[in-house]
């Protein structure tokens, strides 16, 4: 029975052994490429693709305002991207526009939730609350409209059709590149640009 019994309790002590290394090594290389991963790094251009997806933009929406429906802003995020990949807009910049304008879809100011306006379009004072569109597509196609009537010069021409009633008047007298120029032309706030930046940062720094 010792004959037996000696070899098995060294093969048993073995593959322990084997199974502990095996997990170091494995918890050690998850942790390394962890990390070794780059740093996400949003684009503060204008005129630029977007990285994060819909559920990426959702995740971060929900960690700033976790009333609203997940599934609501699931679709949301997605209209942000593709009309902003319609128009060669950057989607970051555009969604995290959005959350500095709306408080994260709060409102609470001259625009309400029921006019679809994502970026405070015409918004000056109660006998202007704002320009009012019927969903929330097309609210959101206009404010990657008024983006890139921003963002390119007067022989760029939109792709989809002219939902902003505001678009030609800008793209004859406006042109910036970054979400820093829109401090003095889009809002009067002089900190519009860095508070923007500052969601763009958070943006990056969330834990998707």
């Amino acid at each position: 029975m010792k004959k037996i019994f000696f070899p098995v309790v060294v093969l048993e002590l073995a593959v322990v052994l084997v199974f502990a290394l095996f997990t170091f090594n494995s918890c050690t290389t998850t942790k390394a490429v962890k990390e070794d991963r780059a740093p996400l790094q949003l684009s503060r251009r204008i005129l630029d693709q977007g990285q994060l997806t819909a559920e990426q933009l959702t995740a971060y929406f929900l960690s700033r305002n976790s009333t609203e429906d997940r599934e609501h802003i699931l679709q949301f995020a997605q209209y942000y991207i593709d009309e902003a990949a319609a128009e060669g807009i950057n989607s970051d910049a555009a969604f995290a526009q959005m959350c500095l304008e709306t408080g994260f879809l709060r409102f609470g100011g001259l625009v309400q939730p029921e006019f679809h306006n994502y970026c405070g379009l015409g918004a000056m004072d109660a006998d202007h609350p704002g320009e009012i569109f019927p969903d929330e597509q097309t609210g959101v196609r206009a404010h990657i409209q008024h983006l890139q009537a921003y963002a390119t010069k007067e022989e760029t021409q939109l792709n989809k059709e002219l939902v902003d009633p505001r678009y030609n008047w800008v793209h004859k007298t406006k042109y910036i590149e970054t979400i820093y120029e829109l401090a003095g032309t889009w809002a009067m706030d002089p900190q519009y640009g860095q508070k923007l930046e500052a969601i763009l940062v958070n943006m990056e720094n969330f834990s998707y």
